[in-house]
């Protein structure tokens, strides 16, 4: 019998959060006590926020239904570690739509974690997908590094980290952090740079050794928008700004489902075509690559640079294709 209420309150709660009504007679039965204590505790949980629903009759019993609000979950050891290794994997690859949210739930989840569980996380994400994420170009990034970031972010704690530029240049940077932001390609950490006294978008790839200071401080307002259009603007100072007029033979929804978002939403032609005109600032390389991954037949009508590029790749790729004499499998 648990007669440590606490404990025996965190019990029902683990019971209930599984995906099954739990009659009153089993559930007194798992913890030991009377029908009438589990209609207390029952009672306890709702005052606590928890919307725990009841059934009537002889087959009746007590599930956890949705809510309007997340209440705290409580999980067991196999459960935190599947968590955890899922969400270091999706902060770890920046896929498009994984975004700050899930850095900060890993940290929150990381920073409870014991000792023993956080060694077979480790452990399981080594032996599954690399502790890195890939920017495009090389550069990696180690899934801590994120979750001090986005810590500190939460926190609203002063950073320190060094900071390497494009051109080479080291620096040291104490910063108010604002937003990390997610590309699908990269990270970015949007913050207000206390010594050059403005706001800064940093690559996340190039930042080394963050360390959260304690020191806090009251959250400045961006400028103007927020954090992914401030991002938007500071990628667009270094990269060539092209019109884009692309059309795809496919339903626009099909087609916007595969193309980052950054690239803007295609109009509808027809009920199997669509037509996407944008002006956007990215490498010629990398268009060709978002094109290439939609999937579907397309036909570039500018920038005619972006023409050529898809033109010798795919030339490229078909030499590539036809020089090792055997033929590829269909899929």
């Amino acid at each position: 019998m648990t007669t440590d209420t606490p404990a025996r309150l965190l019990q029902l709660l683990s019971l209930l959060q599984t995906p099954r009504e739990w009659p009153g007679g089993e559930l007194a039965e798992r913890l030991g006590v009377s029908r009438r204590t589990v209609r207390r505790d029952i009672d306890r949980l709702r005052e606590l926020g928890y919307p725990v629903q009841a059934s009537m009759g002889s087959d009746g019993g007590y599930r956890l239904a949705a809510g309007k609000a997340m209440p705290p979950l409580v999980l067991d050891d196999e459960e935190a570690v599947a968590i955890a290794v899922g969400l270091r994997a999706g902060a770890g690859h920046a896929v498009e739509g994984v975004d700050e949210a899930s850095v900060r739930a890993l940290a929150k989840l990381e920073q409870v974690l014991p000792s023993r569980l956080r060694h077979r996380v480790t452990a399981l994400q080594s032996a599954t997908t690399p502790l890195t994420y890939w920017a495009g170009d090389g550069a990696t990034i180690a899934p801590e590094t994120l979750t001090v970031i986005a810590s500190a972010t939460s926190a609203t704690e002063k950073l320190r980290f060094h900071y390497c530029s494009g051109d080479g240049a080291e620096t040291r940077r104490l910063v108010e952090p604002y937003r990390l932001v997610s590309t699908g390609r990269r990270w970015y950490l949007v913050a207000y740079d206390l010594e050059r006294e403005d706001w800064r978008t940093f690559r996340v790839d190039r930042l080394t050794e963050p360390f959260a200071t304690g020191a806090r401080y009251t959250p400045r307002e961006l400028p103007e928008g927020d954090a992914v259009e401030f991002t938007r603007r500071s990628m667009r100072g270094g990269l060539p700004t092209h019109e884009l007029d692309v059309t795809f033979a496919a339903p626009a929804d099909h087609v916007a489902s595969r193309l980052p978002s950054g690239l803007g939403t295609p109009t509808p032609e027809g009920p199997h075509s669509c037509r996407l005109r944008t002006t956007v600032s990215e490498a010629i390389e990398w268009l060709t690559v978002h094109l290439a991954l939609a999937n579907v037949d397309f036909t570039v009508h500018s920038p005619s640079e972006l023409a050529d590029h898809v033109r010798e790749l795919g030339a490229r790729l078909t030499r590539a294709a036809g020089s090792s004499g055997t033929e590829l499998p269909d899929t």
